[in-house]
């Protein structure tokens, strides 16, 4: 039996040495059992009233949705509407809008600051996304036009009301959407005054509102002036956050509506206006924005995002996933009944083989095809649908948890490493790192390439030798801790770290919730 398995994995503190950076993807509520009382008197009497009545008002915002659309063509959507559309069902919206807010508690918003014009600033930039109540900030900035998934055009009723806003969609399955969405966003923002306002989250995701996730580019793409908006919630108790770990819908929105009363503050900067430089790098105009605005907050601005579907922190000067696929690997193995220590990996060092699902499942002797699928998936495919069977021999390695962490590391720069093209010994070049640092702790890829370089930029080669290699992995100060809380098993599963990911215990790992706009 090994001295422990994956299963038992303590959970890592994302910012070792850092303690003042919180994680902004796991949200705790703490209650007292005074609380508790209350909130279960309140939720029995109160909430279903309030939640009954809030889904009446959001279904008559259906025939203003509708009407205000209803006989245009795809070519005069292409263009602000006016006329009676606009003030009957613009107001219409707006009142019921509030009033839905308001059943569901929210009865006080209050507002800071001056909102800019449409010519003084074409974009509003919103933070933090803490909640699916965040729409609200839309009713102060006179329900500006937004940016959606495409999907959300299928939801009833909300299908409608993006419709009615002229919403510009993207879809997340369509490379080419992406690009459509950039020119749709720069029309109008340098249309002069003839649209409303873009409003964006440019965190892309909900956090719990201890820190700023990074901004995406999209909100900046345009080069124009933005105004920062800021979003509070000044409860005694945040019912509201609806962040990666937590509360889940229905927890969040029965909750808030047990609160009598919810407040929301909405405060509005001074607009931003870019740079040269910012104006033609919109990751940099993103960067100092969201820098501004956590400095208002009094937050930290971090660089953790999300990945995929999986959050990203940062360590150091590395990216890792909260909860790395291999975790999820193990667990469908485990469920499979297969032993990673069992399984002759057979894999030759330096040199990749690659292998079809099929040989996979042979390899592993797994015999069930959603099993096989699953666990395939894990691994990345080239053009013709294979893995290179050293990604999988390094990830068994990893989950037998029978190997040292020197002999691990070793075993990593064995398999990727390739010999020098001139002089002996082996290096371990880009591609080698990125997919060890990729497969152990979840990195992505660019990331894992750019440390690569900085790392290199040290010694005369542009590939690391296995000393160096056990620097970083094992002895750095924080990348060795690092390496040591994803892969090396500990004697009994630890209670979550505050602030860090759920524990791991007996294998379980919760499926995370899609949080995306």
């Amino acid at each position: 039996m090994n001295q422990g398995s994956p299963g038992d994995w303590a959970p890592l503190d994302p910012t070792p040495g850092s303690p003042a950076t919180p994680n902004p993807f796991v949200h705790e509520l703490h209650l007292s059992r005074l609380q508790r009382v209350k909130l279960c008197l309140l939720g029995a009497l109160l909430a279903p009233i309030r939640v009954l009545l809030a889904f009446i008002v959001l279904f008559l915002l259906w025939p203003f949705a509708w009407l205000q659309v209803a006989g245009l063509t795809e070519a005069q959507l292409q263009e602000p509407i006016t006329g009676w559309r606009k003030t009957v069902c613009h107001n219409g919206v707006l009142g019921l809008s509030r009033l839905l807010f308001f059943l569901l508690g929210f009865l006080r918003i209050r507002v800071r600051g001056q909102r800019a014009s449409r010519l003084q600033a074409p974009v509003l930039v919103a933070a933090p996304h803490s909640t699916f109540f965040d729409p609200i900030v839309l009713l102060p900035c006179d329900l500006p036009k937004v940016v959606s998934r495409a999907e959300n055009l299928s939801v009833p009723v909300i299908g409608a009301l993006l419709r009615f806003n002229q919403a510009i969609l993207v879809s997340r399955h369509d490379p080419a959407s992406r690009r459509r969405v950039v020119e749709e966003v720069r029309r109008r923002a340098t249309s002069g005054g003839k649209w409303p306002q873009v409003l964006f989250f440019p965190e892309g995701t909900c956090s719990n509102k201890k820190a700023l996730l990074k901004f995406k580019p999209g909100a900046f793409i345009a080069g124009v002036p933005v105004q920062p908006v800021l979003i509070r919630y000044p409860n005694s108790l945040d019912t509201t956050s609806w962040a990666w770990r937590g509360p889940g819908v229905l927890k969040v929105l029965w909750l808030t509506a047990s609160q009598p009363c919810s407040i929301v503050d909405v405060e509005f900067l001074p607009v931003y206006h870019p740079s040269p430089e910012e104006s033609r790098n919109p990751t940099l105009y993103a960067n100092n924005v969201q820098r501004v605005m956590a400095q208002a907050l009094g937050i930290p601005a971090t660089e953790c995002e999300f990945v995929g579907s999986l959050p990203v922190i940062v360590v150091g000067r590395l990216k890792v996933s909260l909860e790395p696929q291999l975790w999820e690997l193990g667990k469908v193995l485990r469920k499979a009944g297969l032993s990673p220590g069992r399984v002759d990996a057979g894999a030759e060092p330096g040199r990749s083989r690659m292998i079809s699902q099929e040989d996979f499942a042979r390899q592993l002797q797994l015999s069930d095809p959603r099993t096989v699928a699953g666990a395939f998936s894990y691994f990345q495919q080239d053009g013709q649908g294979l893995v290179d069977f050293r990604d999988v021999a390094l990830a068994l390695a990893a989950l037998d948890g029978g190997r040292s962490l020197d002999e691990l590391t070793r075993l990593a720069f064995e398999l990727f490493a390739e010999e020098q093209a001139e002089g002996p010994g082996r290096l371990l070049y880009r591609q080698g790192f990125s997919t060890i640092l990729h497969l152990l702790l979840g990195s992505p890829r660019p990331a894992a390439a750019t440390l690569h370089a900085e790392l290199c930029q040290a010694g005369p080669h542009q590939g690391l030798s296995l000393c160096q290699f056990q620097a970083f992995s094992l002895h750095d100060p924080l990348h060795g801790k690092l390496f040591s809380t994803y892969l090396r098993p500990s004697p009994k599963p630890q209670a979550s770290v505050p602030g860090g990911p759920m524990s791991l215990a007996n294998g379980t790992v919760p499926a995370p919730k899609q949080k995306g706009d």
